[in-house]
């Protein structure tokens, strides 16, 4: 009888792109002009990136992050919800200060 070894551990992969950014569709969606708020904030990451020398993450859309502020959107990534923190987005002129929010570790 052989005894087969078990598995100490799950595979994990790494990715060579940074960690997504999270932003709330149904906050983009209630708020005017959530569509160009989007567009901002994937161009302001992706200046942040090349700034840096790396890829831009992702923004992806999900569902309700249930925080639900009014005139605002909910967004997140590793960094803030590693502290417990969301970032609220009132409107495109935010973007920018909202990526360093998103993107720094500390």
């Amino acid at each position: 009888m052989t005894i087969m070894p078990t598995k100490s551990s799950l595979p994990i992969a790494r990715p060579k792109r940074p960690p997504p950014v999270l932003i709330c569709g149904k906050c983009l969606s209630k708020i005017d002009g959530g569509k160009k708020l989007k567009q901002a904030l994937k161009a302001e990451l992706k200046h942040a990136a090349a700034a840096q020398g790396g890829k831009r993450p992702k923004l992806v859309t999900t569902g309700c992050l249930g925080i639900c502020p009014k005139r605002a959107v909910v967004t997140a990534s590793a960094a803030t919800l590693g502290r417990g923190e969301y970032v609220l987005i009132g409107s495109r002129d935010e973007a920018g200060e909202a990526v360093t929010a998103l993107v720094n570790q500390s």
